[in-house]
């Protein structure tokens, strides 16, 4: 079902709604289909991770107009269609997926609401500035510019991309044996937790996020069998990571405070494409992929080897350990 503000639908619409007795139903609008595919897979699975749906109009000069809400199970039936009602004219659509949540972990700075216009729409991560230690809730985004001109229903899709991502870390010795994720502190830092209408990032200052999760897991045995391998591992969720923002990944040993390793972190994620996606940007590619693994290999003293890394199970040689 559809909900909007009364407010906001008589602003909107002043010759025809259904929410009016005495009116006629519009006989002209939109009805727009969802579509997540801007993925590594390039199907479309928005019916299996979006559980929300909010839905902002704006009027061609950018005044906001209403606000469509979309939840439950309708949201997973492949069928499901978001019927607007608009009169004629030029209309801004933005949709955002899991902002609208019970268990969002984002929000409006300020709610959209009449006399408000597109270019001061602002989303920002809950707890923006304090360190983040959370498993954050999915976020999409998603923008449509179309007419009404037809007095008819026309058909439109608006193609959403997820702006959370998932990092693992794991830490193995070279040759065998165990590593205690608890000697490490594992960080990573960017500047990524405000977004503009267009999806784009706005300076927010610092944010540090920890690990959601991190442990132990013991992953088999030496080659000679006769020490079990136990690897260390921590789990990072983080908001959109940009091309250009200066994202690091810092891990220190805490028994002398030493950094084991402080890297540009976009830059090594950026190493897997090099290797089979070389045609897609790199924008496009931070975008599309979402899940990333990454294992460091460390020497008898826990120091890394910087020679050669594994990025989502691909092992990547580098022969500029400054990079």
């Amino acid at each position: 079902m559809v909900l909007c503000t009364v407010l906001a639908v008589a602003a909107l619409l002043s010759s025809c709604h259904g929410i009016y007795n005495d009116l006629e139903p519009c006989s002209q609008g939109v009805r727009l289909r969802f579509v997540y595919d801007y993925n590594m897979e390039y199907a479309n699975a928005f019916h299996s991770q979006v559980d929300c749906l909010a839905l902002l109009v704006y009027d061609e000069q950018g005044n906001y107009l209403v606000t469509y809400i979309g939840t439950g199970d309708e949201l997973k039936d492949e069928n499901y269609r978001m019927t607007l009602d608009l009169e004629k004219g030029s209309y801004h659509f933005i949709a955002y997926g899991g902002l609208t949540c019970p268990k969002t972990s984002f929000s409006f700075k300020a709610v959209p609401g009449i006399g408000s216009i597109m270019q001061d729409l602002r989303v920002e991560m809950h707890n923006a500035g304090r360190v983040s230690e959370t498993d954050l809730h999915p976020l999409f985004h998603g923008s449509l510019d179309m007419s009404v001109d037809n007095g008819a229903y026309e058909e439109a899709t608006v193609y959403l991309m997820k702006n959370t991502n998932n990092i693992r870390v794991v830490l193995q010795q070279m040759n065998g044996g165990e590593v205690d994720d608890k000697n490490f502190t594992f960080r990573i830092t960017d500047d990524n937790t405000l977004f503009a209408p267009d999806n784009s990032l706005i300076s927010n200052g610092g944010q540090v996020y920890a690990p959601w999760a991190q442990g132990q897991r013991t992953v088999g045995v030496t080659e000679e069998g006769d020490e079990t391998v136990t690897v260390a591992y921590a789990e990072f969720s983080t908001s959109r990571l940009v091309a250009g923002n200066h994202t690091r990944l810092t891990i220190t040993r805490n028994s002398d405070n030493a950094q084991v390793l402080n890297i540009p972190l976009n830059e090594y994620l950026l190493l897997l494409k090099s290797d089979h996606f070389d045609k897609m940007g790199d924008q496009e590619f931070l975008d599309r992929e979402n899940n990333w693994s990454l294992i460091f290999f460390l020497d008898n003293n826990h120091n890394w080897i910087r020679t050669h890394i594994v990025v989502n199970d691909w092992i990547v040689r580098i022969n500029d350990a400054e990079l």
